[in-house]
Order: C-alpha cells, then structure tokens, then sequence
C-alpha cells in the first residue's frame, strides 16, 4: 500500500431507495399499509414545507447537481464516483439517505430507520426493516470490498430479532445491526430480556449500532419558541443513553465479545460520562450512602475499561473539539463518517474538511481515526482496498499541508 496516503473508511454513510421503490421490497400483504403510510408521509411532508426550507433545497440542489444529485442514495455507480471525488476507499452503509428531509427522496418504509423507537408499531416496523434489509443485500453486492451494510433489527420481538441478526451475518451484511436509539415503551437495554440479541450480535461478530436520529417526544414542547434549538440540543442524549446502559447494566459483562458503536452522535461529551462512571465505580463521596454494590454490581472491572475493550464512536463529521480530545476520547475508539449525503456531511468538500480538521493532527492518530480502526472493527479487507487507495485516497500532503505535522 502506498504510505503517502490515508486509507479513507466513512463510518457514517447512508443509502435507500425512492420511498415508493420500496414497496417492491414489501411482503405483499403489507403492501396496502404501506400505500397508505405512503400518502400519509406525503401529506405531512407538504404541510411541513416552509419558505426557508424551500430555500435550502434549491441551494442544496444546486450545489449537488453536478455531482448527480440524490442519485448516489441508491445507484451504485453514482455512488462510487462520488467516494472517488473525496477520497473514500470504503463506506459503513446506514439507511435513510434522506432522513433529514432533503426533498422527501428516499425514506425507510414504515419509520423502520433512523427515527424508529420502541414505540412504534412492532409489526410494520419489522415488516419496513426487511424491506431495506432484503434491498440492502443487492445494493452492497455492488463494490462489496467497498461497503459493509447495516442492517435494522427492531427489538419489539426478540426471537424475531435473533433470527434477523443471524441472516443478516448469513448475507455477508458485515457492517452490523442497527437497533432503535430510544427504547421507548419497551424494556430498557440493561434488561437481560435482551441477553439472546447480544450473544447473537457477539457471535456473528457484527457490531451493534445506535445512530443519532430521535430526541425527546415532540409532545413534549407543542409549538413553543425555540422547539428545533432545543429538540437538537438534547437530541444527543438519547443517542448515548444506550451507552451507559449497556456498561453499567453489565452487558459487556456478560457478553465480552460485544462490538457496539454510536454513530453520527459526536464525541465531545465521552470523556466526561466515562470519567464520571469510573468515579462512582471507585468510590467518590457522593456514593458513600448508596455502598459500593450499588455502582459495582456485577462488573468486574471500571466502566471506562469495558468503554475501551468494547465501545467505538462512528463521530462522522467531527469537529474541532473531537480532534483535540481525541487522547481524552481514546483514539482507537474514535471514527471518522463524511454522513454522505447528508447536508449537515462533509461531501462534496471531505478533502477540505479532512485538511480543516486534521492538518495538525499526527500522522500515526490520523491514519487510525480515518481508517484503520474501522477497518478492524468490520473487517474490510486492507489489501481489497489497496488500489482503491492507490487511485483516490488523499495524499499525506493533501491532508497536512506542505509541512508535515507528523
């Protein structure tokens, strides 16, 4: 492999089909459900529209034309000329490529994707996870050294989420599962309920993903000043809630072996949950009244050790603040994601952001953040990627500049 060049890896990419191409996808006999979930979603998309909002897509229109629009989302031959175009060698694959509301593109059947919560009707939502997932089978059969699909595993049903794990590594799907970020009315992620789901993910060896995406219930707040400010404010949150469940429940406890990630959720904020966990483990004064089993039980060792062994931050499109924790955040933790295509991505300019970002960063950090982590973590193959390396990755100059900060 060339040494002057990064190894490229987003950890954080999107893909899925027009909205209405999915109903192909759809066992049939939930096809009426989703032309009426289909009409539904339009309706709300129309009286949602704003002038602002209006503004913003013609912007963003313009400035993605060139590069084939939205076409990226689900046409693979788009799509591997624009990770050429920035540098990427190869992709995580999460759904929803146009979550955010960019045009009403392409949007997961039956709120399976990003937005899902345990809330949601466990019998559509299953049935719009197969959908993506039996699509997201032949999207990644195209370029397959390039991509590592993540398939959605709703947890409404366990053994229905077992089975779904267990095809999803019969499918060569090696990007994982995603599971709802907010488990709503169901039983927190602590429960051993779960226990079967985890050893299945650990078995398989497929990462299990929560990704930014719901907030607190727009019931919450109605119409009141200040709704979006402070719905993405707290939006973080409830993406990494399942964090602290997880280790202080005694997941990885139990199952050690388990590879799970948070995606698209930043990093800023890990070096102070982390450092507060191993404080209550220790025993600081403000335990003293609860003992120390109320904060030790059942781990046999500090909350930031299981973070170290089993937790990874897919932190997208990082921003400074990342970068300059990254020693804080652990740096073999910590994952770069280009969010394409997202607006709030760094594509089509990720070898401007990549210069932004990392130019002061040493080389050694930098090659793990961008790369090679996440090529352990789901198992590309380094020598399959090599030439795509060789041809587009970005240059250990285009990255620091004429002087070299390694």
């Amino acid at each position: 492999m060339d040494d002057g060049k990064y190894t490229l890896i987003s950890t954080d990419s999107h893909a899925g089909l027009p909205a209405e191409q999915y109903r192909e996808y759809v066992d049939p006999k939930y096809r009426r459900a989703f032309d009426e979930a289909a009409a539904e979603a339009e309706a709300l998309r129309q009286l949602a529209e704003t002038d602002d909002h209006q503004r913003f897509l013609a912007e963003w229109d313009k400035e993605i034309g060139e590069h084939g629009g939205m076409r990226g989302a689900w046409d693979p031959a788009v799509r591997n000329k624009e990770m050429d175009h920035d540098g990427v060698a190869a992709e995580v694959v999460f759904p929803d490529a146009d979550s955010a509301g960019v045009g009403g593109v392409t949007k997961t059947p039956f709120t399976a994707g990003l937005g899902s919560t345990g809330d949601d009707d466990a019998e559509l939502t299953l049935a719009g996870a197969w959908a993506h997932n039996r699509w997201l089978v032949e999207f990644c059969q195209d370029s397959p050294e390039r991509r590592a699909g993540v398939a959605i595993v709703p947890l409404h049903d366990v053994p229905a989420a077992v089975q779904m794990i267990e095809w999803t590594a019969a499918q060569g799907l090696r990007g994982g599962i995603m599971i709802p970020t907010k488990w709503g009315r169901l039983p927190s992620y602590n429960d051993p309920v779960y226990d079967p789901v985890w050893s299945a993910a650990a078995a398989t060896g497929l990462p299990v993903h929560t990704h930014s995406g719901v907030g607190p219930d727009p019931d919450d707040y109605g119409i009141t000043p200040g709704l979006i400010a402070i719905y993405t404010t707290e939006a973080y949150w409830w993406a990494a809630r399942p964090l602290w469940a997880l280790i202080l429940g005694g997941v990885f406890e139990r199952h050690p072996a388990l590879k799970y990630v948070i995606a698209e959720n930043g990093a800023w904020w890990v070096p102070d949950i982390i450092s507060r966990m191993d404080s209550k483990w220790e025993g600081d004064h403000a335990t003293r009244k609860f003992g120390p089993a109320a904060f030790r039980s059942g781990l046999s060792i500090k909350p930031s050790e299981y973070f170290d062994r089993n937790v990874w931050l897919a932190a997208s499109v990082m921003g400074d603040i990342e970068v300059e924790r990254r020693e804080q955040i652990g740096v073999g933790n910590l994952m770069w994601g280009s969010d394409y295509p997202h607006p709030e991505g760094s594509w089509p300019n990720t070898r401007q952001w990549l210069a932004d970002r990392f130019r002061n960063v040493p080389q050694g950090d930098v090659r793990r953040i961008l790369g090679l982590t996440a090529a352990q973590v789901y198992g590309f193959d380094l020598d399959a990627l090599a030439p795509h390396v060789q041809r587009v990755g970005p240059t250990v100059r285009d990255v620091h500049g004429p002087a070299d900060a390694s």
